[in-house]
């Protein structure tokens, strides 16, 4: 029996890409993953590549009222929420003056809004259960930002600030807040970000493989981790970007911008 064994996880955008590996991990632990996202079809689809407890809802995070009746639902079902993971989210990849600010805006409503909105929602029942475990799903284009990707870097710059300020506000309720941040990941996710696929094909040789995030993320459930950057090499990058970004500019300007 594992740690994760009975646990009621709820995971956003559960339906492809990480989120669906994500749900087969924890269904081999012997949790109990709440699939959630916009086609209940395509949640049903996972979910019958698993077998165990687990459950199926519709939810649209951009929608705050359906995101407050199904976290209420979820909690009355099965008695608490142990773990939100909030991994719904989406992307498009355009220089900023060809960006229509609705595009900006609609990012944001889910990236950003999204992750307020389910932990707004399942914040009191942590708090009354005593303790809770939040992820939310970053990137690493939120600690470094490039070419093309000025909306979506800007909702995971805002992903970050706000799981720092949860992690902090949440510690004396027991409720523990991590970061995941992938590099790209080869998922549906670049379909929309990128579709004619110029991208992935440049980055493809260091591509994360959907598996591979949700063992991780998996992981942190286990050990509770604070932030966890993907690939680690990145992480390094990222760090020597923030200390001299003039020179990283000049240095790997051109690799960084490779979209």
């Amino acid at each position: 029996m594992t740690v994760l064994h009975g646990k009621i996880v709820l995971i956003t955008g559960a339906a492809t890409g990480i989120g669906a590996e994500t749900v087969k991990l924890l269904a081999a632990e012997g949790a109990v993953p709440i699939l959630t996202g916009r086609r209940l079809d395509k949640l049903q689809e996972a979910a019958s590549r698993i077998s165990g407890r687990h459950g199926c809802y519709r939810m649209d995070v951009t929608d705050t009222d359906e995101v407050t009746r199904v976290v209420q639902q979820i909690a009355a079902e099965y008695g608490r929420i142990d773990i939100l993971l909030n991994n719904a989210g989406y992307g498009v990849f355009e220089l900023f003056a060809d960006a229509p600010i609705e595009r900006f805006q609609a990012m944001m409503d889910t990236n950003y809004m999204g992750i307020i909105r389910c932990t707004k929602a399942v914040l009191p029942y942590m708090q009354k259960q005593g303790g809770g475990h939040i992820i939310n799903v970053a990137s690493m284009a939120g600690k470094l930002s490039t070419s093309k990707s000025s909306g979506y870097a800007a909702t995971k710059h805002a992903v970050l600030g706000l799981t720092n300020a949860m992690r902090s506000e949440f510690a004396a309720m027991n409720i523990y807040v991590t970061a995941i941040n992938p590099g790209p990941i080869d998922t549906p996710f670049l379909h929309t970000a990128d579709p004619g696929g110029q991208y992935a094909n440049r980055v493809r040789g260091y591509m994360l493989k959907p598996a591979r995030v949700a063992e991780t993320i998996v992981n942190v459930m286990k050990r509770r981790k604070p932030e966890v950057d993907l690939p680690r090499s990145a992480s390094i990058g990222i760090r020597i970007y923030g200390l001299f970004p003039r020179l990283a500019d000049r240095i790997a300007g051109r690799w960084l911008n490779r979209k």
